[in-house]
């Protein structure tokens, strides 16, 4: 059945300000119906088009024969070579198809094993127009591996375990969580020691913690192949392949599987925004062309990343791209993804040099890349056909209208969207104004400036504010003094106090009042001391600030608990009373001189006084909602390092008076740099 039109009032209905630029939506969504009809008509569907790995790479059939298919049109001459034929060039030719697919079959040996060992290494080679003679990786590759003692070129292997050792699902995906809280990570750095860490440590030791911090969604970095660990896992190689640095494919599968069982989504971080440029273990130059899988010349280039950008025009990288989101949704269970870098799909200049000022005019038109957004669009539409509950984050920084729109709907599909704007303010904050500088107003503008209807991901700091070069919060705010003053033995110093306070507040403010769902990488909630970075040349191939530095967290001696302890709270606090579920809060004080922010939230009460030095006895605060109130949540609280002035037990009554646009006011003590969250008593 054909794609609907779109009904073009339904966009002006969520915002009329679109209406200069309905002829470009309508143009994309066109483009997208093109694409989805040709899909339905020719490939039998998104069911069966995003399977695209049970027939191209190797699948073994029912008898045990191997079928291996690569989609190499500029080649003459194709060939499968490995360990199992001795690398004979000529042994097994292969056969090409109208449409530049080469194919082989291996029947079973005599014995009837298979014809291609279980972890062998494995290639094709070709011959060009040229008669010259090229070797590659399998695009569809499975596993690849590095041995860096003999080459930093990755090798294929066949990977075809028996059963015996092939991991079995045993548990089913946890609900579709609404109040997405969300827990960074990246398997090689979660180690406390000065290595790579691996997928089954990680499933032990680190899902516990996620788990008792109260995250329900883990989103884990670096997970497809990549040729350079310092990339942080954004140099691509092998898109199919789990990296092997952490484990085998089943350490993964039980990673994921261990995690469904404690009742966490796992997301996956996609990079389908471009690729490494590595001819030898990439897609670059497959088959001796700079154009099959990528736009030639400069158009397939990005000049920041010095990386290969693809051609999402194209029927093959469609096939390519959206089976990559299904193999990871079915191999191994993922339950969504984040997808980088959707800026640099989105628009012909990538965002390179370009700020975006909220004008729709910078959105649409001969900036605007349509094949991107299209594919973009084909690949929300079809994972949310296929698996209802999948959840997609988008990682833009130009604003784009409709971004978290059902495709349906004129939109480009994604679930949520990542507030990037918020960690900047935090960061520019901490920088370059004082305490008594800052601007409640532009705080609270920064924390609520997101599209309505669209769904926003707000976080402090990401692993983009964790890199060598920049800080992590906690460092900003304390600095040296971490090396000497966060022991419980040592005297509470100004800066540590300050920093501790701070560290609270920025996080619960961001996290209840800055979307609909929240993000914290890998060990900034307990405040992880200095930076990231990764082994390279610059630095001696030094692993000691590419860990985790979980001893520091788990030392009752250690002022870092107080921060996790915190975290917990705060998480607990929200699962509880579901504020990211909620709709947008209503803010009723910005008292730029007291340094106060008030609003209610789910039927909450947040209070912050950020002055840095005074405290309010009996401050008066509006609140809708009569009654009796309690304390839910306390940044002053001895367990998470504060100096216990506001009792956890104390009790507020309302009075029927309207005070900052609200019904009635309750009057609370609310000290230098501290935080409550008062709920109805019921």
């Amino acid at each position: 059945m054909p794609t609907s039109p779109l009904d073009p009032n339904i966009v002006l209905k969520r915002d009329g300000y679109l209406r200069p630029n309905i002829p470009a939506i309508m143009q994309r969504y066109d483009s997208y119906r093109k694409w989805k009809d040709i899909i339905e008509l020719h490939e039998g569907g998104y069911q069966k088009f995003t399977q695209g790995y049970l027939k191209f790479g190797f699948n073994i059939g029912p008898s045990g024969a191997v079928v291996y298919r690569e989609w190499a049109p500029n080649a003459r001459e194709a060939y499968l070579i490995g360990d199992f034929n001795q690398w004979n060039r000529t042994e097994h030719p292969m056969t090409r198809d109208e449409f530049g697919v080469w194919e082989i079959t291996l029947p079973p040996l005599k014995s009837g094993a298979c014809a291609i060992p279980h972890d062998s290494k494995i290639k094709i080679s070709m011959v060009l127009p040229s008669g010259e003679r090229i070797e590659r990786l399998p695009v569809w590759i499975k596993r690849v591996t590095q041995d860096l003692d003999v080459s930093p070129v990755y090798d294929a292997r066949f990977w075809n375990p028996p059963s015996s050792e092939t991991y079995k699902f045993k548990n089913s995906r946890p609900p579709k969580p609404t109040n997405l809280c969300i827990y960074e990570a990246h398997v090689g750095i979660s180690s406390q020691e000065p290595r790579v860490g691996t997928y089954k440590e990680f499933t032990k030791n680190i899902l516990p913690r996620i788990k008792a911090l109260g995250y329900n969604t883990i989103q884990l970095m670096a997970i497809m192949e990549h040729a350079y660990y310092a990339s942080f896992g954004y140099q691509v190689t092998s898109f199919f392949a789990a990296s092997s640095r952490y484990g085998t494919p089943d350490d993964l599968k039980e990673l994921i599987d261990t995690a469904h069982g404690m009742g966490l989504t796992v997301l996956l971080d996609i990079v389908h925004s471009h690729a490494c440029k590595n001819v030898l273990d990439g897609l670059n130059e497959f088959d001796g062309t700079d154009h099959l899988y990528f736009h030639e010349g400069g158009k397939g280039r990005h000049d920041l990343w010095d990386s290969r950008l693809f051609n999402y025009g194209s029927h093959e990288v469609l096939r390519f791209l959206l089976s990559n989101l299904r193999f990871w949704m079915d191999e191994y269970q993922f339950d969504g993804f984040r997808f980088d870098g959707v800026t640099s799909m989105m628009y012909k200049h990538h965002g390179i040099g370009t700020g975006f000022s909220g004008g729709y005019h910078e959105y649409f038109g001969d900036g605007a890349d349509e094949e991107g957004i299209v594919y973009l669009m084909l690949a929300n539409d079809s994972m949310h056909a296929l698996y209802p509950n999948a959840i997609t984050i988008a990682e833009d920084v130009s604003g784009m209208p409709l971004l978290g729109v059902p495709v349906n709907e004129g939109g480009v599909g994604f679930d949520y969207r990542l507030s990037m704007a918020i960690p900047d303010m935090w960061i520019k904050l901490l920088k370059h104004k004082s305490d008594s500088e800052w601007d409640m107003g532009n705080i609270v503008f920064t924390l609520t400036n997101r599209r309505g209807g669209e769904k926003s991901i707000a976080y402090c700091e990401s692993h983009d504010q964790a890199l060598v070069g920049d800080k992590t919060l906690a460092f900003w705010l304390m600095d040296k003094e971490m090396y000497t003053h966060m022991s419980d033995l040592t005297p509470m110093t100004p800066v540590i106090a300050r920093g501790l306070s701070l560290h609270k507040m920025i996080r619960l403010i961001t996290h209840s009042l800055g979307g609909e769902g929240y993000l914290n990488f890998e060990g900034n909630e307990f405040g992880h001391p200095e930076w990231l970075d990764f082994p390279r040349e610059g630095n001696g191939n030094s692993f000691h600030y590419a860990r985790r530095q979980w001893n520091v967290v788990d030392d009752p001696l250690l002022r870092y608990k107080y921060l996790n302890n915190f975290d917990a709270a705060m998480n607990k606090t929200a699962n509880k009373y579901r504020w990211l579920d909620a709709s947008q809060a209503y803010v009723s004080l910005k008292h730029e001189v007291d340094k106060v922010i008030v609003y209610e939230r789910a039927g909450l009460l947040f209070v912050f006084n950020f002055h840095p030095t005074n405290s309010y006895t009996d401050y008066r605060v509006g609140v809708e909602v009569p009654g009796k109130y309690k304390i839910a949540l306390s940044s002053d609280d001895p367990e998470f390092g504060g100096f216990d002035n506001i009792k956890p037990d104390s009790e507020f009554f309302t009075t029927a008076l309207e005070w900052n646009g609200r019904k009635n006011f309750v009057q609370v003590y609310i000290p230098s740099r501290t935080c409550i969250v008062i709920a109805p008593d019921v």
